[in-house]
């Protein structure tokens, strides 16, 4: 049903711009002004009050108030899901209003809504943008295919980053509208009857969020409004007439403070030093406060030119000690200075000396899952975190670092240093070398950790005999006098996955592995390689031990993928190889416990329970 024209003005006006309406009542309103901001709430004048990030600000010009967010997560979370605000939601007709000032172009850019974009699972609504214009997504119980089916109906008009605008979607049951400035802007009727909500994802402010994926706002909203009915053009128009003068304002930036984009993370670890990491929204001068007691007393200052990017690296520390620590960051000008909590760090143990990592792999954009995961290793204290690979959805996508990999690792790498190889997701881009810093050529690498080596390679680089990585790794290995040798790198030589390495369920030929990476695996057995870890694979997966093409009781490498911290879940095919010992479908980290020459591995579900053993020992 469309409603019209009939007077109703709003009675309580909290600033110039609180928008006199035509029509009936919203579900919710929300003025976006100071006064609305209390103890850390956005407090509504319609509807469900919302839990705000503590990276947003409030923001006046000429026409008023408005909230500034500055990107670095999720603006205002109004409900964890659909039903814990249904009754302030439409079910069916709906219009949706906004005045908004865009600041950083995201393509899945959110202002307002609940939506679930999971690979074939779509459904829910939200009203946002891309990188260049206005949209809304839609999807209803007359388009589902089985799991919801959204449209994103992207406007024509170019908006100007800084500049405000009236946004207003409008849905009557068959025909969905998006206008801009009080003109139609696009349509589309290929969405019919009620709304197929998402039964997980939240409702949000200043955001698009759902199980996997979380793309901050940065930008400012001055006014939002929801209505169960779909408003005729007239009154859009109407409506666009009472913000018209906020709206022909000339562009302006939201002031930016001076904030963490990626929190303090470690890199690294020795037994005698540590590398501390941070990035920040504006250039500084980068100190690193240490010590063994949590007063800090000690310090290490960055070099003297300042950098948005940090990295301290302390010397001279004592092996297997806790140490705690906390970076100051102050800007050239001297105005203003960032300082993160206090944070503690454990040196390596020597030779001999017990020891436990964790060990994931494809964390990808999925901050959600990786963070559980994070949270449960952290829970059993590792010395450090083995990661297989695909960081991250896109390498190359700077947010999907900022906004995914590490929210979602820093209960763990905060704590812990990690040491990861380049996974095909990564795209050897430049944000990895930014990001990750281990010893050159950073592709490719070995450390040492108490009474083991560790061997990391870049498998998709090329790895056959002749290659550099293969005469290296060889060298090393001929070289190491380690009682453990482990290598990591992204691509499986070993795996039952129904469709990477062959459609598994239309033949039985397949290559059950990347053959490409097997030429790797008469290294392994000729020098004693104890465990290979791999991901790429989305699933769990380990082998016998296995030598010249055979599963073996003993004294072979065994092949282990642990590909389930984040990324889309795989399959195994119908065909049991003669390599495999456990295969598992879900999300996943694994435990490795040495003490000398014994070795205990766990592997551990999405809710902590154990599903897989193995035990290892020398003499």
């Amino acid at each position: 049903m469309r409603f019209v024209s009939a007077l109703v003005l709003l009675a309580a006006m909290t600033s110039p711009l609180a928008m006199a309406h035509e029509g009936p009542d919203p579900l919710a309103r929300w003025h976006m002004t100071s006064s609305r901001m209390v103890d850390g709430k956005l407090n509504a004048v319609l509807g469900p009050h919302g839990v705000l990030t503590k990276h947003c600000n409030a923001g006046r010009d000429a026409e008023g108030e408005f909230i500034n967010f500055l990107g670095m997560e999720t603006g205002c979370v109004v409900g964890e899901s659909f039903q814990k605000v249904a009754q302030f939601l439409p079910r069916r007709e709906f219009t949706i209003e906004a005045v908004v000032s865009i600041q950083k172009p995201v393509q899945y850019g959110g202002i307002v809504g609940t939506l679930q974009d999971n690979g074939d699972v779509e459904n829910g609504w939200l009203l946002g943008y891309n990188k260049s214009s206005f949209t809304i997504a839609l999807a209803t119980v007359g388009a589902d295919d089985g799991d919801g089916k959204i449209t994103y109906l992207a406007g024509k008009t170019n908006y100007v980053p800084g500049q405000f605008y009236h946004v207003v979607a409008v849905y009557d049951g068959e025909l969905l509208e998006l206008y801009v400035n009080g003109k139609l802007d696009a349509s589309t009727t290929e969405q019919t009857g009620d709304i197929f909500y998402p039964l997980q994802a939240p409702f949000v402010i200043g955001g698009y969020k759902d199980d996997n994926e979380d793309y901050p706002f940065k930008g400012s909203l001055r006014e939002i409004s929801i209505y169960n009915m779909a408003a005729r053009a007239k009154w859009v128009e109407h409506a666009f007439d009472h913000v018209r003068s906020a709206v022909e304002l000339p562009p302006v930036s939201v002031d930016e403070s001076l904030a963490f984009i990626v929190d303090p993370y470690l890199q690294f670890g020795t037994t005698t030093g540590m590398t501390v990491m941070w990035q920040t929204t504006k250039p500084g001068i980068g100190t690193l406060h240490y010590g063994e007691t949590a007063e800090c007393n000690l310090m290490v200052e960055s070099p003297p030119e300042a950098s948005a990017m940090h990295e301290i690296r302390i010397e001279g520390l004592e092996p297997d000690t806790q140490y705690f620590y906390r970076t100051l960051t102050t800007t050239d000008d001297g105005n203003e200075s960032l300082g993160s909590d206090v944070m503690t760090f454990q040196t390596a143990v020597e030779p001999g000396g017990p020891f436990a990592f964790a060990v994931m792999c494809d964390t990808q954009g999925n901050p959600t899952v990786s963070g559980i995961l994070a949270n449960y290793a952290w829970d059993q204290r590792p010395h450090f975190v083995l990661h297989g690979g695909d960081l991250v959805g896109s390498g190359k996508v700077n947010e999907h670092w900022t906004d995914h990999f590490f929210p979602g690792m820093r209960p763990l790498i905060s704590r812990v240093p990690f040491y990861s190889v380049l996974g095909n997701h990564e795209e050897d881009a430049g944000q990895y070398y930014k990001y990750v810093s281990v010893p050159a050529p950073e592709y490719y690498y070995t450390f040492h950790y108490g009474d083991a080596q560790f061997f990391m390679i870049d498998s998709n680089k090329n790895v056959d005999a002749e290659s550099e990585q293969y005469k290296w790794l060889e060298e090393q290995l001929a070289a190491s006098s380690a009682i453990w040798k482990f290598v990591c790198h992204h691509h499986p030589p070993f795996s039952s996955d129904e469709n990477d390495y062959g459609e598994l369920w239309k033949t039985n030929q397949g290559t059950f592995g990347d053959a490409r990476v097997r030429e790797l695996v008469p290294l392994y057995e000729k020098y004693n390689v104890d465990i290979v870890w791999s991901g790429h694979i989305h699933s769990y997966e380990r082998t016998w031990p296995i030598r010249e093409g055979k599963a073996v009781q003993k004294d072979g490498p065994i092949y282990m993928i642990t590909g389930g911290a984040g990324g889309g879940l795989e399959t195994a095919g119908p065909k049991r190889p003669y390599f495999q010992n456990n295969v598992r479908h879900g999300h996943h980290y694994a435990m490795v416990y040495i003490n000398h020459g014994k070795l205990e591995f766990k592997a551990f579900d999405l809710e902590g329970k154990l599903f897989d053993v193995l035990m290892i020992e020398k003499p």
